[in-house]
């Protein structure tokens, strides 16, 4: 089966600066994939690029087709939800469940229904009476009674408390995702996310740092704490990155054998945020 967002050598300049440089990346169906880079790092670029907002340069198909030449049908089975409310202040809820209902034609009015009765949002509510959290469960709700294959989340809970974002992913991997859908996040907190997810991208300065599911990583990487006694000895096996902790030092190890590994100490797979931290810096923290 082909992959539902394949791009080859992906790139975009805005003048003398590349904000995509030559990316590759693969995004299979039935997936929950974090977008994951610092600021600047050419994640918004990608998803507009994704989402047919933006043309560019190299090969890129998602569902399918060309997103910037068939961006309205890309539409149909795609869906977005941005980093910033874009509801104007004088609707109301129920208003915006009419105009959605009036332009996609795979709108479940039901659906949305039924997602905001678990709120605390009335109908008659206007845009402007919401706090930012109530705004992020409109949007959530109008975007999941679409039935759409492709979920893009772009910053969705920034500036967020806690309990709300907690309430959008817990609505989001309960209500909405299921073997059909596939959702694409780009986020800052990657700790919130990482239990979510099935796959990883990494992206700094416009390349693609790493590409691979959850359960690569597991069998991939490797963080080990040594002591002084057996820290030559472990440097001689390559570590890509390391750390001091505690009195010890970590070293992250790409593709070396467990076995080899183990007797220089403790050892465990690194999460997702641990090991952002070390693909992006490299050598000695």
């Amino acid at each position: 089966m082909a992959p539902l967002i394949e791009a080859r050598d992906l790139t975009k300049k805005y003048g003398q600066f590349v904000a995509l440089d030559r990316a590759n990346l693969k995004v299979e169906a039935g997936r929950i994939v974090g977008l994951i880079g610092p600021n600047g790092a050419g994640k918004t670029s990608a998803l507009r690029a994704i989402l047919g907002l933006t043309d560019y340069e190299g090969q890129l198909t998602v569902l399918g087709r060309e997103p910037f030449r068939d961006r309205t049908a890309l539409m149909n089975d795609c869906c977005f939800i941005a980093d910033v409310a874009v509801l104007p202040s004088w609707l109301r809820v129920d208003q915006a469940i009419d105009f959605v209902a009036g332009v996609h034609p795979r709108f479940r009015r039901d659906r949305a229904a039924a997602f905001l009765a678990k709120t605390q949002i009335g109908g008659k509510r206007r845009m402007r009476e919401l706090s930012k959290g109530m705004k992020t469960q409109v949007h959530l709700a109008l975007t999941m009674a679409i039935d759409a294959k492709l979920l893009v989340l772009d910053e969705p809970t920034l500036g967020l408390d806690i309990l709300a974002r907690r309430s959008f992913y817990d609505a989001l991997v309960n209500d909405y995702m299921d073997e059909t859908r596939t959702i694409l996040i780009t986020t800052h907190q990657v700790e919130e996310v990482e239990n979510l997810l099935t796959d990883i991208i990494f992206i700094d300065k416009g390349r693609i740092v790493l590409d691979a599911s959850l359960e690569d990583v597991a069998t991939r990487f490797a963080a080990v704490a040594v002591t002084g006694d057996r820290l030559d000895a472990a440097r001689a096996e390559r570590p890509f990155y390391e750390r001091q902790i505690l009195g010890k030092v970590v070293l992250y190890f790409d593709s070396v054998d467990a076995g080899r590994l183990a007797p220089f100490g403790e050892m465990h797979t690194p999460s997702v945020s641990d090991l952002f931290v070390a693909k992006l810096s490299g050598g000695v923290a």
